[in-house]
């Protein structure tokens, strides 16, 4: 009878960083400095799967032990709150994101000048949080100056540049300015191609982008197969329940119930439902928008009594969201916050409308 050797199983990368934590802390403690790297290694494989909480929780750590060993002042803290803040706002918590981008952009402008790398990161996502509360003016030059210093250090090639393009591109849109945009998502879709290769994550994020852009000008039959080529590179890349698929479902399916074909759209909705529900929670403005698209297409096909409960569901989800956000506002701030919200008004009046004129079915 041969020989049968058994092997313990290979660890995975989140295995590997996680022990190597365990040994650091056990050998210097849970406060030490080199502790800090290995945590923010973990902390990103966490963030690369969605797991957006859990990898808020060591941001938080790694930032209490630099600001301990290193000051307030430090390039490291305020990479840490450059991090934090973007977890936050990736979370849909902009009130407390805010402060802290602020504080990182501060940080690193005194320590590395105004023309740095690291300065142009802070502008890019100090002005995406200022751009998702409908500041629109405030946020515009920050991208612009961000574009800039990445074209000047980086060269017009690089992946940084990309996303600063891409960022650009959907203030454009919002604002209206459709002919300035359409060329900056094409010029960021080309460099993160030739970057990466067409099978990236990041080219799945800039396929999208342009895809929504056209989706937005009627030009449906250019937009559909770039949303049905960036579902396939996220799917593969990301795996099958990250948030970015969820996003990449949702908009297409979209696509599709405007092109009437309701049986392709209803599962892809479903889906991303389920997604952003089981990764963000059920308070995120993405679940209330995913609730409110799956409500409106039941509507679309009479199903008012399966609708109503999930216009009701996203309207508490969205003012508790709006709640938590608009604390920490001025009055003109708020306004302008609430201009952006495609969740709210729309589930409310979908509401209204139903109660009013639906069918009672129930």
């Amino acid at each position: 009878m041969p020989t049968v050797f058994f092997q313990e199983p290979e660890e995975t990368e989140l295995e590997v960083a996680q022990r190597k934590v365990a040994e650091l802390e056990a050998e210097l403690g849970p406060e030490h400095l080199d502790l800090a790297d290995p945590l923010v290694a973990v902390m990103m494989i966490f963030y690369g799967q969605g797991q957006y909480v859990k990898a808020e929780a060591l941001c938080r750590r790694v930032l209490l032990i630099e600001e301990k060993a290193l000051g307030p002042e430090h390039p490291h803290v305020a990479t840490s709150l450059h991090n934090l803040a973007w977890l936050l706002y990736v979370q849909g918590f902009y009130g407390e994101a805010r402060p802290l981008s602020e504080r990182s952009l501060a940080i690193r402008e005194k320590a590395h000048g105004p023309e740095h790398p690291d300065v142009a990161d802070s502008l890019n996502n100090l002005a995406l949080l200022l751009q998702d509360q409908g500041s629109y003016a405030e946020a515009r030059p920050l991208q612009e100056r961000s574009l800039a210093i990445y074209e000047k250090s980086l060269g017009p090639d690089h992946p940084y540049l990309a996303t600063a393009l891409n960022n650009l591109a959907l203030l454009l849109k919002l604002q209206g300015s459709y002919a300035e945009a359409r060329p900056l998502y094409e010029r960021s879709l080309a460099i993160h191609e030739k970057s990466f290769g067409p099978e990236h994550s990041d080219v799945a994020t800039s396929l999208n982008n342009l895809a929504y852009f056209l989706e937005a000008q009627g030009s449906y039959a250019e937009a559909r197969p770039l949303y049905e080529r960036s579902l396939a590179i996220k799917e593969k890349s990301l795996g099958p329940e990250h948030p970015k698929v969820a996003l990449a479902l949702n908009n297409l399916a979209l696509l599709l119930k405007k092109q009437g074909s309701y049986a392709y759209a209803r599962p892809m909705f479903d889906r991303s439902l389920a997604i952003y529900e089981k990764s963000l929670g059920p308070e995120h403005p993405r679940v209330a928008t995913a609730l409110n698209n799956l409500a409106l297409l039941l509507e679309d096909q009479g199903s008012y009594a399966e609708a109503r409960p999930l216009y009701e569901q996203g309207l508490r989800s969205t003012l508790n969201h709006l709640s938590l956000n608009m604390g920490s506002m001025t009055e003109t701030e708020r306004f302008q916050y609430l201009a952006t919200k495609e969740g709210s008004e729309p589930l409310l009046l979908n509401l209204v409308a139903m109660r009013g004129e639906g069918p009672k079915e129930d």
